[in-house]
């Protein structure tokens, strides 16, 4: 009799976070720190470490409801430094208690979902956007994934991640497409020599359709206990 194997699984782009507590103006906050180390590419659209390169950590931070800070940026970068990480790296924000997290994985890809929808309502909208920043993100998504993607095929997965979002959220019964200052990071390897890259992330792409239902299960579970 043959014995059959499961298949080998694939090695994780980002480690399980950390949760770091802190206290702030007299109020206890979290935050989430997970710490890739070297050979990482990313692609967020978060305050700091936005845009497309290597990054070697992510933290996903909670601030006070309220945050009038208007140097966001260096505020993450000093709640980073002072949890001991170097690098460059990425920060998100927002008021949600982000130790309530939800995470989800589909053979090999995982996503982690913070949410508040207090503040929710359509993209589209007939009355005019501001310039200036936004209060802190309710929806913050990190998804990992352990392969290596082109530059065209990370802004797909943040397409697809946010179509998997706004998914979740009408399954839920939310009337909206997401909070006015979501935001999303996914992390893929650094492509080695001779390494493929992957070209799609869309929905029905190998990794792309695996990246979709592990954000579509994390945002219905993190809306669910908000």
């Amino acid at each position: 009799m043959t014995a059959v194997l499961p298949p080998p699984r694939a090695p994780r782009t980002l480690p399980q976070p950390r949760c770091l507590t802190r206290v702030e103006n007299g109020e206890r906050l979290h935050s989430l720190l997970w710490t890739a180390g070297p050979g990482r590419r990313m692609i967020s659209s978060a305050v700091l470490g936005g845009g497309i390169g290597e990054r070697a950590w992510v933290l996903n931070a909670q601030v006070s409801h309220g945050y009038r800070r208007t140097d966001p940026d260096r505020h993450l970068a000093g709640l980073a430094a002072a949890a001991g990480v170097r690098g460059p790296g990425v920060g998100l924000m927002t008021a949600a208690d982000v130790s309530a997290y939800a995470s989800a994985h589909d053979t090999g890809a995982e996503a982690f979902v913070t949410a508040g929808i207090d503040v929710r309502g359509w993209a589209a909208r007939p009355d005019g956007g501001t310039s200036g920043p936004q209060a802190p993100g309710t929806i913050n998504i990190v998804v990992s994934l352990p392969v290596a993607l082109t530059d065209a095929a990370l802004v797909n997965a943040v397409a697809t991640a946010t179509e998997a979002k706004v998914q979740a959220l009408l399954e839920a019964g939310h009337d909206c497409s997401g909070t006015p200052t979501d935001a999303v990071c996914v992390a893929a390897r650094t492509p080695g020599p001779g390494e493929e890259e992957h070209a799609f992330a869309g929905p029905r792409s190998l990794w792309g359709a695996r990246l979709a239902r592990a954000v579509h299960r994390a945002v219905l579970e993190a809306t669910a206990a908000s």
